[in-house]
């Protein structure tokens, strides 16, 4: 029986009483045309378009051909919503088209779900013994009560899934779940069958369609396919976000205070010589962290290198150690085998620091609470994606932000697909050589627009009498600005700022000088700070980075949004300034490939705050003339919605005092 993805898609629309839009229909089609004839497909689908219809339909049919689709997003929230309720009502409205209902499943990482072990057998203290009494205090509280909670969820059935537990802070949690590298294995654990992790990985090999994220999604890659069910197509929702999430899973961080705890967790296995050289190598590199200076770590820093080679050497020994007379029946509560994990990783990462691989960038941070530490990442995840997630697999990778500077190329570079692999819109697939593993991967770019009008919806202003920023932030004129911008919309202003510094001062302007309600990231948690604003139309929020991109305000909430800075990476920041000393080094434009592509994507993401429904108006102010005043400025322009552009500022305060009157 053959299913018509129109006709699937117009009763999956009609079953949520929605309106089929044409953008939506179109991203379907060559979604399912991807999956057939097995080229890759990056689409564009602006915010309005139904994104996910256009991906989940297309998988459902593909689905009913026995061929396990995996569709994996940026976060955890766009997960559970699809499994919660996207996904349910579609089937719910196509079920009468369909042969049968396919199946479905959410599958998260390990530590997303409560381990049984560590809530009977106890979480280990800072010498590895396993301790089964709550800490004290608020944080106790809430251990018992998802201790509790587990057990319930047991009883029920349920999945013993962080997102369904009661309110807890981080270190409750981990009092009740475990990281992978220490879990003892289903085999080895007494609670192995009723092991809630092992269940969701069951019921996702039972799925046809199974819902995980970017950082499962590279865990899977880098653990050889092992960790998700088999699957010829893979889609990939906020792919945009991919590149960062992926880079962050192949991340790694090495501190002193790491290595300490793993030393003293191992002593009671070992002979306390092997354990007190971990110690000593721990101190070792405190003492080379403290005499180094923040950044980037260079074949100079010899000290530092030393150290990460003191660290590997003991931590191999301490391992080899661990594994004498490793017998299970010597190990009943599992701690020596955690305890041997966290070595491991120990050894891993001191190993990687201290080869210091041109494939690897290594800096070290100074953290206010927890010391100095380095970090570790890979110069690119580009080559990693193409072999790993894309070599052997259908790939659609969608979101709403996918075009910079006006074409696919920078995130196509990003994740691992070459522009000289683009496949022409009426090009057939190539016949490839099976032989040819290293081949080329064709791939296709599809931008289905938008149904908003953005030129009659919304206004693009740019500041351009105003000075251009520096590194001291905002000035008095840039006050001025943000005052008389959100005095004439009457508050309702979302303000996306690039530094923390830069909005508690725009916040404190602007309540010196109005009676207006102004809410800044920091005040509260970010949920009761959004829902605040929402509720209040009046209120205005002013933040950082997760406001970009994390907060959806449809509605008179929001009529202005102010970008105080184009979004560049900080000229300091070791991981992009590697990367764009690289595509230099190459013979690139490592400015343009890097912090003008990273630049326009944030733009993209803030900008498309604004307008979230088709009856949405509102102005869009960009406080940094660079945007056209210097030569990169049309490519940041050409990677936003096409709002209707001006610099005449008092249009824009007229326009913002109509519609805060309207």
């Amino acid at each position: 029986m053959g299913v018509d993805v129109k006709e699937l898609l117009e009763a999956a629309v009609s079953g949520i009483a929605g309106q089929t839009r044409p953008g939506q229909v179109e991203m379907a089609q060559a979604v399912d045309t991807a999956m057939h004839e097995g080229s890759h497909l990056l689409v564009q689908a602006g915010t309005g378009t139904g994104k996910s219809l256009g991906y989940l339909v297309p998988a459902l049919v593909h689905a009913i051909e026995d061929r396990r689709v995996v569709v994996s997003t940026a976060t955890l929230a766009l997960q559970s919503q699809l499994v919660d309720r996207d996904v349910p009502a579609l089937l719910d409205a196509t079920e009468k088209l369909l042969p049968r209902r396919p199946k479905y499943a959410i599958q998260k990482g390990r530590n997303n779900y409560a381990c049984l072990h560590r809530i009977r057998e106890g979480a280990p203290d800072e010498d590895g013994m396993l301790v089964d009494v709550p800490p004290a205090g608020e944080i106790g509280r809430q251990v018992v009560e998802l201790r509790d909670w587990a057990e319930q969820q047991l009883a029920d059935g349920a999945a013993g899934d962080r997102d369904h537990a009661p309110s807890h802070q981080y270190q409750a949690w981990q009092q009740v779940a475990i990281a992978a590298r220490e879990c003892l294995g289903a085999q080895k654990c007494p609670y192995g069958e009723e092991c809630f992790a092992e269940k969701a990985k069951e019921e996702a090999r039972k799925a046809d369609i199974v819902i995980t994220n970017h950082a499962l999604l590279s865990i899977d890659a880098f653990e050889n396919r092992t960790v998700l069910p088999e699957h010829d197509v893979v889609i990939v929702d906020e792919a945009h976000e991919l590149p960062a999430r992926v880079t962050g899973a192949a991340g790694d961080e090495l501190s002193p205070q790491l290595v300490e705890r793993a030393a003293k967790r191992a002593r009671r296995f070992v002979d306390d010589d092997k354990a007190d050289d971990l110690i000593d190598a721990s101190d070792a590199l405190r003492a080379a962290l403290d005499g180094t200076r923040e950044g980037r770590i260079e074949p100079s820093n010899t000290l530092v290198l030393e150290a990460a080679g003191l660290v590997r050497d003991a931590a191999r020994g301490l391992y080899s150690d661990l594994n004498k007379k490793s017998d299970d029946k010597d190990d009943p509560d599992g701690a020596k085998r955690q305890s041997k994990g966290a070595v491991k990783e120990i050894f891993d990462v001191a190993e990687r620091v201290a080869a210091l691989s041109d494939a690897d960038v290594v800096w070290m941070i100074d953290r206010d609470r927890f010391g100095r530490e380095l970090r570790i990442a890979p110069l690119t995840v580009a080559g990693l994606l193409r072999e790993l997630v894309l070599r052997d697999r259908t790939a659609v990778l969608t979101s709403a932000t996918l075009t910079l500077g006006g074409d696919f190329d920078a995130i196509a570079r990003q994740v691992g697909l070459k522009p000289s692999d683009k496949l022409d819109d009426d090009a057939e697939m190539p016949e490839l050589d099976e032989a040819d593993e290293r081949g080329p991967l064709p791939w296709r770019g599809l931008d289905v627009g938008s149904p908003f009008e953005y030129e009659k919806q919304a206004i693009l202003y740019v500041a351009k009498h105003l000075p251009a920023p520096h590194r001291d932030g905002l000035g008095k004129k840039q006050f001025e600005e943000i005052v008389d911008l959100i005095t004439a919309a009457g508050g309702r202003t979302l303000g996306l700022f690039s530094s923390r510094r830069a909005a508690e001062a725009a916040t404190a302007a602007v309540r010196e000088a109005t009676d207006l309600k102004v809410l800044c990231q920091g005040d509260a948690q970010l949920g009761e700070l959004a829902r605040e604003f929402v509720e209040d139309p009046e209120t205005s929020l002013f933040g950082t980075l997760s406001l970009w991109q994390g907060i959806d305000v449809p509605g008179s909430t929001c009529n202005l949004v102010i970008i105080d800075r184009i979004p560049f990476p900080r000229p300091d920041e070791p991981l992009m300034a590697a990367r764009q000393r690289a595509v230099d080094e190459a013979g690139g434009n490592g400015f343009m490939s890097v912090a003008a592509t990273h630049a326009g994507l944030l733009l993209a993401q803030g900008t498309g705050r604004l307008i979230r429904r088709s009856t949405d108006r509102g102005v869009v102010a960009i406080l940094d003339p660079r945007i056209v005043t210097q030569r990169y400025g049309g490519f940041l322009r050409a990677s936003l919605p096409p709002m209707w552009p001006t610099a005449d500022r008092e249009k824009v305060l007229g326009a913002l005092k109509r519609l805060q009157s309207s």
